[in-house]
């Protein structure tokens, strides 16, 4: 991004990614807590009105995803001891700051089971497969998907699949690459274009208009 600061606390509509990222699921109502992890010796996130709201918590992360999501859901089991019955979690980027409630319910409402699931969006583009910077070969494209947060698990199961996976040195690109090389099969629940993940100084202005929008106006 060539800001010289984490994108996470870029400004957007007078308010950081992390901040937007993190609303929707604070408006829910039916999410009992959000568990932040943050890059160690980060000082930003304390300097935010967020970091006083009462259902969020704080854990380092690692130096890896898997890591990190680990340090988050490890968090959880310790927030959420003495409950009974199975428990989920959603897994969100925090610089996906066009995420709305809407999206959030439909993955609820499709993918709670053991399976779980994720937000994503067919693909489009002709993709190409590079070598020394020359195309190839070309993908077909008729099942592939984009895959995006959140996604959703079960919490004993997610931490089972991060942790084998972790000591048989396999890298996951996501968590539901983790859950398919446990043998789950995530449903793959129709997201929007709109749930950007802002990654280029370009995706900022694209980010902004979509949060000028009514349904993020809050």
């Amino acid at each position: 991004m060539a800001s010289g600061k984490p994108k996470q606390y870029l400004s957007l509509r007078n308010r950081s990614l992390l901040e937007w990222s993190v609303a929707p699921f604070l408006d829910t109502g039916w999410i009992d807590g959000v568990v932040l992890v943050l890059p160690k010796g980060d000082t930003d996130f304390a300097k935010l009105a967020l970091a006083g709201h009462p259902k969020i918590g704080t854990v380092t992360g690692g130096a890896t995803r898997a890591e990190s999501v680990l340090a988050g859901l490890q968090a959880v089991s310790e927030r959420s001891r003495g409950l009974t019955g199975p428990l989920f979690v959603l897994i969100h980027d925090a610089a996906r700051p066009c995420l709305t409630v809407e999206d959030i319910e439909t993955l609820r409402d499709e993918a709670s089971d053991e399976q779980g699931g994720l937000l994503a969006v067919p693909v489009t583009d002709t993709l190409k497969v590079e070598a020394r910077e020359r195309a190839d070969s070309t993908l077909e494209q008729a099942n592939v998907w984009r895959a995006q947060t959140p996604q959703l698990f079960r919490l004993d199961l997610l931490k089972a699949a991060l942790q084998n996976g972790s000591h048989a040195g396999a890298g996951h690109a996501d968590e539901a690459s983790a859950m398919e090389r446990a043998g789950h099969r995530p449903l793959l629940v129709r997201g929007r274009e709109s749930n950007l993940k802002v990654t280029y100084p370009e995706d900022l202005p694209l980010a902004e208009f979509w949060l000028s929008r009514r349904e993020y106006l809050r």
